[in-house]
């Protein structure tokens, strides 16, 4: 008698969907299939080979057999949170056929089982407890810290690494032992999983940093750092070894900065890694920038540009001469943004050329030039001879000085398209931020079009975001009624219980200041910044803080995200 009264779906149907639904190609299928023949002669583990061959995530995998079960997704805060169960069978059966029970009633056990999902395991532990079974899909991951949870030790995945480490870890001074400690396998592992963590919790940097007595790991998601789980600090240099043995760099060399770049795939994604180390007091400090090619999306509404700025931004990017700035400070989205607007205007009648440090994303169709001062190849360099190939757009990753900004303006007065980007506080900042490195008034009022200042905003999720009428008092410091026709004005708020804090990814608060006749009139007569804006405004200018609370009323994000991150804007 069978105690799952669900039929498991076949390798081909879950095949079939995951084609349909996830970035998994007919010949990843093909690969999988042939590894699965190459192994044991049949093709009945094509799903888990898809999973080795990092082709597919295992989330991918578990939505798979939840959608084609009809069965949900484990909830893992709320399994955490559960009482351990009676052991049924043994802890070697349960890991091994990927089960949990998570709860076992008088009528039916609930159990969690792993994808790709055992039919006999889950006849098997039927069969044991003699009750039918309720399902819900997890991942190996989910599963393995649920049993180490209910019938384990409790330890987490890093501090069973943690255990198999040799004890030798702080004998570091020989470069050819250390080399050799951070090749050894639980060391590859520690590294794997503080990388595969960063991508399950949609990191976009991972810091690695040593202090006296302990090694701190910590990930900045949706733009706040988050403390992870680290490995103990004797093991310190052996972790930061192996980084930098990943991204090419020197292990020998501890006293200079350096700079490399990981390629890797985790979990079936296709991830960049800019690498940065610096010395510190107690080690190297080791910044990873993760740059995910399959889920960046170029597209400006996705950004949160839309509306009537939108139709003014895509005006100004059709003007076939002049310089546009996209401003703001460092991780306010600035390249992003660029390579969003680079992404329209690439078409076959006009030729694009990018000086950059670091070049982010490859993008097709595009000459993307990668700075090398070490040799001579600086950002002036560069643009004396992409000047002299015929570029139609031109976009340099930042002015950082004089002579860069001077041959920005010379290429936009001689007929070319100028985008670059600058760190100041406002859009209209930025022109006291020329005038101070010394462009002249003129020339700035006679080649600058228009300048997008910029901030990052988390997002609400949208499943989970509370609604609640807005108090009296906010709506008369912020004056939120001129923002919205809606009564009662409405605010949200995150869920603080669910998953990431009630927020899920990041929208663009913008400012878009367009260069007119009477904004060219007063920087010719030098007005201040002040003027120069208030003068802006009359022609329609919405500030950072505007926006923000545009988009706070819209329930897009939270009114005190706005005030975080355009707070005296």
């Amino acid at each position: 008698m069978s105690y799952c009264k669900l039929p498991v779906p076949t390798q081909p149907s879950v095949c079939h969907w995951l084609v349909e639904h996830t970035d998994v190609k007919a010949a990843d299928i093909n690969r999988a299939v042939k590894l699965c023949l190459a192994q044991s002669g049949h093709d009945d583990d094509c799903v888990d080979a898809l999973i080795r061959l990092g082709a597919v995530r295992d989330e991918e995998v578990a939505q798979a057999y939840a959608t084609l079960l009809a069965v949900p997704r484990l909830d893992m805060e709320q399994a955490c949170a559960l009482d351990a169960p009676a052991l049924i069978g043994s802890e070697r059966f349960l890991r091994h056929y990927g089960l949990v029970v998570l709860h076992a009633g008088p009528a039916h056990l609930s159990v969690a089982a792993r994808a790709p999902v055992s039919g006999y395991g889950l006849d098997a532990l039927g069969y044991l407890a003699r009750q039918p079974l309720s399902l819900v899909i997890a991942t190996a991951v989910e599963i393995n810290t649920l049993i180490e949870r209910f019938h384990g030790q409790g330890r987490s995945a890093m501090d069973a690494l943690i255990e198999s480490l040799d004890g030798d870890g702080d004998a570091l001074d020989d470069i050819e032992h250390l080399k050799d400690l951070a090749s050894e396998a639980p060391v590859i592992r520690l590294v794997n999983l503080i990388l595969q963590r960063a991508v399950e919790s949609r990191a976009s940097d991972v810091h690695v940093e040593p202090f006296e007595g302990q090694l701190q790991v910590r990930y900045r998601i949706d733009g706040l750092l988050v403390q992870g789980e680290a490995p103990p600090a004797s093991h310190a240099a052996a972790v930061i070894s192996r980084l930098k043995i990943m991204a090419r760099l020197d292990i020998a060399e501890r006293r200079l900065p350096q700079d490399g770049r990981i390629m890797l795939r985790i979990q079936g994604k296709e991830l960049d890694l800019r690498v940065s180390t610096v010395p510190t007091s107690f080690g190297e400090s080791v910044v990873m920038r993760l740059l995910d090619r399959q889920t960046v999306r170029f597209d400006f509404p996705t950004l949160g540009i839309d509306g009537p700025r939108l139709a003014t931004l895509l005006d100004l990017l059709e003007r076939p001469h002049g310089i546009l700035l996209v401003t703001g400070p460092t991780g306010s989205g600035k390249t992003t943004t660029l390579y969003t607007a680079l992404t329209r205007l690439n078409t076959a009648e006009r030729k694009i050329i990018t000086v950059e440090d670091p070049v982010e994303y490859q993008l097709g169709g595009i000459n993307q030039i990668q700075v090398k001062p070490a040799i001579g190849l600086d950002f002036p360099g560069a643009l004396r001879s992409i000047v002299r190939q015929d570029p139609d757009v031109i976009m340099i990753g930042e002015m950082r000085d004089l002579e860069t900004c001077r041959i920005a303006i010379q290429s936009s007065l001689t007929g070319h398209l100028v985008l670059s980007t600058l760190h100041t506080n406002s859009a209209a900042a930025s022109i006291t931020r020329l005038l101070d490195m010394g462009v002249e008034h003129y020339l700035i009022a006679s080649t600058l079009q228009g300048i997008l200042a910029q901030r990052l905003v988390r997002r609400l999720d949208p499943a989970t975001r509370i609604a609640f009428p807005a108090p009296p008092e906010l709506v008369a410091q912020h004056h939120l009624d001129r923002y919205t026709e809606q009564r009662p004005i409405m605010l949200y708020r995150p869920d603080s219980d669910a998953a990431g804090g009630g927020y899920h990814g990041r929208s663009a608060i913008t400012e878009l200041l367009v260069m007119n006749d009477e904004l060219r009139s007063l920087l010719m007569r030098q007005a201040d910044v002040a003027t120069l804006e208030e003068a802006a405004r009359r022609h329609g200018l919405v500030t950072l803080y505007e926006d923000g609370l545009r988009q706070a009323l819209a329930g897009i994000t939270s009114l005190e995200e706005v005030l975080r991150v355009a707070r005296g804007d």
